[in-house]
């Protein structure tokens, strides 16, 4: 692998999609981000996920030579059965999975499953499931430091249950509603 900070990721699910449109988070610069809810059962994903944070660390180290990293290094890879690093608890939706946000200042690559692109928003939502491509640093800002992932690229598998709101599909508009004058009595 050319490089091995970046990883691809097995099926995972989809959460906070924000693909299209950068969202700003605590007054910080605005970003392309998900949440990736990462099966516990995925060992292999949490196998190159592991290798890649160490790879992180040994760049980081190789760069920036008489600088050591904490032990205590803050990590974006969370326990979905734990808690949050806020403390508090995470959703039901992330009960047996590896929880982890992804962001990134330049829009990533969006694909489906056969690799044409997405380019319907409505595509990506919170609740889809798909792979994801992305690549781990360690930071060290204002006297933070941590590794994280950044975002490249996602692709969509196939869909899901939304998490949070609905989708809206055209049979909806169908559903018992006739054209007609009826309900302007109840309008008074």
């Amino acid at each position: 692998m050319a490089n091995s900070t970046q990883i691809t990721t097995g099926k995972v699910r989809f959460s906070y999609c924000n693909l299209f449109t950068p969202r700003a988070v605590d007054n910080g610069p605005a970003k392309y981000s998900v949440t990736l809810l990462i099966p516990k059962s995925d060992k292999a994903t949490l196998s190159k996920i592991k290798a890649a944070i160490e790879a992180a660390k040994t760049a980081y180290i190789q760069r920036n030579s008489g600088k050591k990293l904490p032990s205590n290094l803050k990590n974006t890879l969370h326990d979905g059965d734990g808690e949050r690093p806020n403390g508090g608890e995470f959703g039901e939706e992330c009960h047996g999975h590896w929880v982890m946000t992804v962001s990134s200042k330049n829009p990533p690559v969006i694909v489906y499953g056969d690799k044409t692109p997405i380019t319907d928003p409505q595509e990506l939502y919170s609740g889809c499931y798909g792979r994801a491509i992305i690549n781990f640093y360690v930071y060290d800002t204002q006297g933070n430091k941590g590794i994280s992932a950044g975002l490249n690229g996602i692709m969509k598998l196939y869909d899901g249950e939304p998490l949070g709101g609905g989708v809206v599909t055209d049979s909806d508009w169908d559903d018992g509603w006739e054209d007609d004058d009826a309900d302007d009595d109840l309008l008074g």
